[in-house]
């Protein structure tokens, strides 16, 4: 019989690092996998040479006998008692011969495989609570100054009858028998590539390893209820449109033990009919007449839960932007305020009669044409 030759068989060489000899076995192993080859006597006699080559070339001792001794003393060198087919050859997958087996197998078929490997499913754990949103509109000037709301929503509390256990007042909590208090089971199955280890949550407890006796009434052993609740809440002056606030603790009740949400308040401003806002300040746009701008004037403005009187100076030109000082929205956080920003639009007569026009006239004709800056530079340039 021809001598084995554990390095072809893997297809690397006798310098073959660890890595190279796994990273070949893995591939192989794939390749001739009865899964992928079913009834393929072929290639489950590969699968087994393969097998049988990674088991020496991947423990130092036995790769470096093999080296040493070479094939003919392979078996017996390396302490086993040959490989035989399936159901004898692959029971070393248990022992130490075969010990990575299981991750490589893993890995290629997505834990399915090999000794000792596993799949889990986490037991009940303790879980926030969910967040409740809100939307609530205030009107211009409750949000520049701030203001007192309430809330009315529907949240999952922890059951105030039983304390969110789920039992009975008073009545017993056993720990699950089947489970033993772990809140999950294991399930065992022998396969052809050795154990296959899973675990679930426990059916009978659903994870908190833990029985109740008599389930409260309350909640139906939930440990939790839907309450509708009134929040009274705070609004700070200086918030904007769009911002979220958040209430922590205030949201669903958590579960298992696990803290409770929060609620979110988006806000959500009404625009004013005069003014607007940047940031912290105010505008509006004042029109004033033309004889108002010539001569000067007191003229009432808006301001935002006020009336502010505006003192136009004589000569005041359009769009001139004159500044109200501490008459905007409320600094977030802070005992100070924004600016309010008038700006002077002037508006002219959309008809004049005879007489009104000569008076123009002989008013603008008393005018020096160089009180025009604008206009003489304006010629000049042109």
């Amino acid at each position: 019989m021809a001598e084995k030759n554990y390095y072809d068989i893997l297809g690397v060489n006798k310098n073959a690092s660890d890595d190279e000899i796994k990273k070949a076995y893995r591939s192989l192993a794939k390749k001739y996998h009865p899964d992928l080859n079913p009834g393929n006597a072929e290639a489950a006699e590969k699968l087994k040479q393969v097998n049988e080559a990674y088991s020496v070339l991947s423990d130092k001792t036995k790769r470096q006998n093999y080296d040493t001794y070479g094939n003919e003393n392979g078996p017996q060198g390396f302490g086993g008692s040959g490989f035989g087919g399936f159901g004898s050859g692959f029971g070393g997958f248990s022992s130490g011969d075969f010990s990575d087996f299981g991750d490589i197998f893993s890995n290629i078929f997505g834990g399915a495989f090999g000794g000792g490997s596993s799949r889990r499913s986490r037991r009940a754990e303790q879980t926030q609570g969910s967040d409740i949103q809100v939307k609530m509109k205030l009107s211009f000037a409750e949000a520049a100054f701030g203001c007192r709301k309430s809330v009315n929503l529907t949240r999952t509390e922890t059951c105030s009858y039983c304390n969110g256990s789920g039992a009975k007042n008073g009545t017993e909590i056993s720990t699950c028998s089947r489970c033993k208090g772990s809140g999950t089971i294991r399930q065992t199955q022998n396969t052809l590539f050795g154990q296959v280890v899973s675990e679930s949550v426990c059916p009978d407890c659903h994870g908190t390893g833990k029985m109740i006796k008599e389930k409260c009434p309350h909640c139906g052993g939930s440990g939790v209820t839907r309450q509708n609740r009134t929040i009274e809440l705070n609004i700070p002056g200086g918030v904007d449109n769009d911002q979220v606030l958040t209430l922590r603790g205030q949201g669903e009740a958590g579960r298992n033990g696990g803290p409770n949400g929060d609620i979110q308040i988006l806000i959500q401003i009404e625009p004013h009919k005069l003014l607007k806002r940047e940031g912290y300040d105010v505008y509006v746009d004042v029109p004033i007449t033309f004889t108002e701008a010539l001569l000067g004037a007191k003229v009432k403005i808006p301001g935002i839960n006020e009336t502010i009187e505006l003192t136009i100076p004589e000569l005041t030109q359009s769009g001139t932007i004159l500044t109200v000082k501490g008459k905007g929205v409320k600094i977030l956080n802070k005992n100070s305020y924004g600016d309010l920003y008038a700006k002077i639009i002037i508006e002219l007569p959309k008809s004049l009669d005879r007489s009104s026009k000569q008076l123009i006239q002989e008013l603008d004709s008393g005018i020096s044409k160089n009180q025009y800056s604008r206009k003489k530079s304006f010629n000049d340039k042109l």
